[in-house]
């Protein structure tokens, strides 16, 4: 009896496991999924279990590089008391510490290195961590958003190697800071997201309502707002609501805060998260606008409704390519509907999309991080009380390896 009912629980924890794979690729619900368009599932042992008793905190961004090694920000400061009782003295609990703001994992879910954290260096993004970006000679780039933070470089290993600058003063007691879009040698919104052209030593990062590019010696290049209109034509003004019960955000010219992040797609062309109106822009790396289009439009992206109680507003938060040689798809981190859109990068029709709002394996709690390597297999983060990282096998796979440590 004891060998049939051990029996009855494995199969149903098999059956388990293929329904939580299947899952987490829901295809497009109006229309018929294309033929290429990649298909996923969820690898529910991934990673493995950390070691010196870490425990993951909100994951904002990750990345992956040359070796395939995906780099992950975990935010030591989004601790919680019930969380960390190892690390008092005595220790309260028997587990957990927060990990490190840095963590290195290769592609079996073992982690190879953490480092850094509030204090680390001078500089170190306050109040805490939101890009990395890992460069070819395996370099680690790092930024965050909000008045006063840039962007710094570090080894591989951690050591401190150049520190981007640009960064706002502090503000006088009672003043309240003014946009201003037109100015390029202070950052008054910090680095929230940046991307690198390597080949010619570029940075492209969003800030306010633009997109700046700069050279690694922290020279400015050129800049653009919304459909690449000109720095000097941008709006200083607050962006204004809109009633999102009354249909998509408008088709402005002007970006709308918040930008969430900048790629180069595999053919050159610049693609930005626009939240704050659920829309990507395109364009050359020269400013000029190329298309646009929405990504599931109905959802709120901004307004009185957004944050405490009524939860997140806006529809992108990340994207990468998808891995054939084109990069044909834009893969969309959704933290707002928790979901991922593959939608043809393009024309901005929707193929399918990957998961729902839920904490089992294969669903999201808000979805921040998006990620490939070089096989095509996706790795995400999550933020708020998600604070995991998850990866998904890629089903129907062409055999060819093509990294993309950018995206």
């Amino acid at each position: 009896m004891r060998i049939c009912r051990s029996l009855r629980d494995a199969f149903a924890i098999a059956i388990g496991l293929c329904c939580l794979s299947a899952l987490a690729i829901q295809p497009a619900r109006a229309q018929k999924s294309p033929r290429d368009m990649p298909v996923y599932k969820v690898d529910p042992f991934w990673p493995k279990p950390l070691p010196h008793k870490w425990i993951l905190e909100a994951i904002p961004v990750m990345v992956t590089d040359k070796d395939d090694h995906i780099w992950v920000i975990s935010r030591p400061g989004d601790v919680k008391p019930d969380e960390n009782g190892a690390a008092t003295t005595p220790p309260r609990t028997d587990c957990c510490i927060a990990a490190p703001a840095v963590i290195e994992f290769d592609t079996e879910g073992n982690v190879l290195q953490g480092w850094g954290g509030p204090g680390y260096t001078p500089g170190w993004p306050k109040p805490q961590e939101h890009a990395i970006l890992v460069d070819r000679e395996g370099n680690v780039w790092l930024s965050s958003g909000g008045r006063g933070n840039s962007i710094q470089k570090f080894t591989g290993d951690g050591k401190f190697l150049w520190d981007f600058g640009h960064r706002a003063p502090p503000l006088a007691s009672g003043e309240r800071a003014k946009e201003n879009n037109q100015q390029t040698d202070i950052l008054q919104g910090g680095v929230f997201e940046f991307t690198l052209d390597e080949d010619v030593q570029e940075i492209y990062l969003v800030e306010q309502k633009r997109v700046l590019v700069y050279g690694y010696d922290g020279s400015f290049k050129r800049g653009w707002g919304g459909k690449g209109k000109a720095l000097a034509d941008i709006s200083n003004d607050p962006t204004p609501p809109y009633d999102w019960k009354s249909g998509s955000p408008p088709d402005q010219e002007e970006f709308a805060p918040a930008l969430h992040c900048v790629h180069i797609a595999p053919d050159g062309l610049v693609y930005v998260c626009e939240r704050g109106s659920d829309r990507v822009q395109v364009f050359t790396k020269q400013g000029k606008f190329v298309s646009s289009f929405f990504v599931h439009p109905s959802t709120p992206a901004r307004g009185p409704e957004c944050g405490g109680q009524f939860g997140m507003c806006g529809s992108i938060y990340n994207l990468t390519f998808s891995h054939d040689a084109d990069g044909k798809y834009v893969l969309i981190a959704d933290g707002t509907n928790d979901k991922i859109w593959i939608q043809d990068r393009k024309n901005g029709a929707l193929a399918g999309s990957i998961g729902d709002n839920g904490r089992m394996a294969g669903y999201f709690h808000w979805i921040d991080a998006i990620a490939i390597d070089s096989k095509g297999n996706l790795y995400t983060g999550e933020v708020d009380t998600g604070k995991r990282i998850q990866k998904f096998i890629l089903t129907n796979p062409d055999g060819k390896s093509r990294p993309r440590p950018h995206d």
